[in-house]
């Protein structure tokens, strides 16, 4: 018989990285972060410009920080010993969306920080990724991390069946970010790991839960 699977996003769930971006921003490229302010590259500006960057211009600065900052990057917390007591019961990998080139980096960062994971990188919506993960590991059930709301709607929509929670562990942007539990897409949203480690191993690993069952997981 298979093993249940988890499937996590690293940035934000696993490890932190937007407040090292903007710490790097500030220290090593002239450019101010409001990390509390809405979408990504408008909130950019240089020091001392009131002009947003372009979009462009904010690519190339998060490519460079994968490229040469991501020691910088810290877990967050809770993460590493919920994963290692999920790994007791079943598959974990990483699904994250960076370049193909950067998977080996990412593996040999989440092993630096005591989470020895397979990584599968992406581009764009997640839902087709997962499904090739499933159709590779034949789980015997399936949960989803993420914590951006449209890569749970991007699950909901290609594999209805896996069970998705809606985490971001990074205090400063997960009140101001949009919630899969509220557009329908995700079937919890819990921002700490220390509470969602609990519901993680039930859908993982209890028997096949009943209607009532579900709808008092869905409101935790």
């Amino acid at each position: 018989m298979t093993k249940p699977l988890l499937i996590t996003d690293c940035d934000e769930v696993l490890l932190h990285m937007i407040k090292h971006f903007r710490d790097w921003l500030a220290e090593e490229e002239g450019v101010h972060f409001d990390i509390e302010n809405g979408e990504f590259y408008k909130s950019m500006r240089r020091i001392g410009s009131d002009t947003p960057l372009e979009q462009a211009e904010m690519w190339t600065l998060l490519n460079g920080f994968f490229d040469s900052q991501m020691h910088r990057q810290t877990p967050i917390e809770g993460a590493v010993d919920a994963i290692a007591a999920i790994r007791e019961h079943a598959d974990v990998v990483v699904l994250t969306n960076l370049m193909d080139f950067r998977r080996e980096a990412r593996e040999a960062q989440l092993i630096e920080h005591g989470m020895p994971l397979r990584v599968f990188t992406n581009q764009g919506p997640k839902g087709p990724a997962l499904q090739a993960i499933l159709d590779e590991y034949q789980p015997s059930r399936a949960v989803f991390i993420d914590d951006l709301s449209q890569h749970h709607g991007s699950v909901f929509e290609v594999s209805p069946q896996v069970r998705r929670l809606h985490l971001c562990g990074e205090p400063k942007i997960a009140p101001n970010i949009k919630c899969a539990l509220q557009l329908g897409h995700a079937h919890a949203r819990i921002d700490d790991w220390k509470t969602a480690l609990p519901w993680l191993l039930t859908n993982l690993t209890a028997p096949s839960l009943t209607r009532e069952e579900e709808e008092f997981h869905e409101q935790d």
